[in-house]
């Protein structure tokens, strides 16, 4: 995973397939308002469908008015915009909640259906989780399903959470509740260190 901070309000993430582009007030500002200004800015071509599922213009207002009470150092600590780095295009979108409370980070994740199944998804939560384990704050991340949402707890078992149990109650549709500790990252993390180092 490669990072480069150009300036706090200028956060990417690399990964092998993937750009990350942290939210900017001007990002969420575009999304709403005008989508072809919103590509632009992001430098791939207007999508032909957004927000991914499970977004919708009020969760964009709510990331924007979000962005808008944060503190520039705050930068990351909320939406990502995904962006295929081959054939430059938007696939999705994941983040955070906002940033550490009480250790706790909360991540969620969406991929446009044209993309989904295709690892986009996972490649992008396992970076963020990485990226968010910088921080010694940061004590645990969790994430939140719907019960019975399989591919998205498929994502959270690829990136090694466990699960908690029941989560809370989202728009009257019970949730389920996953964790990663980072005692288990740090435990992950050495030993595919090792398999690498014998191999």
């Amino acid at each position: 995973m490669l990072s480069t901070l150009k300036n706090m309000q200028d956060l990417r993430l690399f990964t092998t397939r993937l750009e990350l582009v942290a939210a900017t007030v001007e990002l969420a500002q575009a999304e709403i308002g005008d989508l072809s200004a919103f590509a632009g800015l992001l430098n791939v071509p207007r999508p032909t469908s957004w927000p991914p599922p499970l977004n919708d213009e009020h969760s964009q207002r709510s990331f924007l008015a979000s962005l808008q009470k944060a503190e520039p150092r705050a930068t990351g600590w909320n939406l990502w915009f995904c962006i295929r780095r081959d054939q430059r295009e938007l696939v999705g979108n994941a983040g955070f909640k906002g940033g550490p409370k009480d250790g706790f980070v909360e991540i969620g994740y969406s991929m446009l259906e044209a993309h989904q199944r295709n690892g986009y998804c996972t490649e992008a939560v396992r970076t963020l989780i990485a990226w968010a384990f910088q921080c010694r704050d940061v004590q645990s991340v969790i994430a939140h399903t719907l019960l019975g949402l399989v591919p998205s707890i498929r994502v959270m078992e690829k990136c090694e959470f466990l699960f908690v149990g029941e989560g809370p109650i989202e728009d009257g549709m019970r949730t389920v509740r996953y964790e990663l500790p980072r005692a288990r990252f740090q435990a992950l993390a050495s030993q595919r260190a090792g398999a690498v180092g014998e191999s």
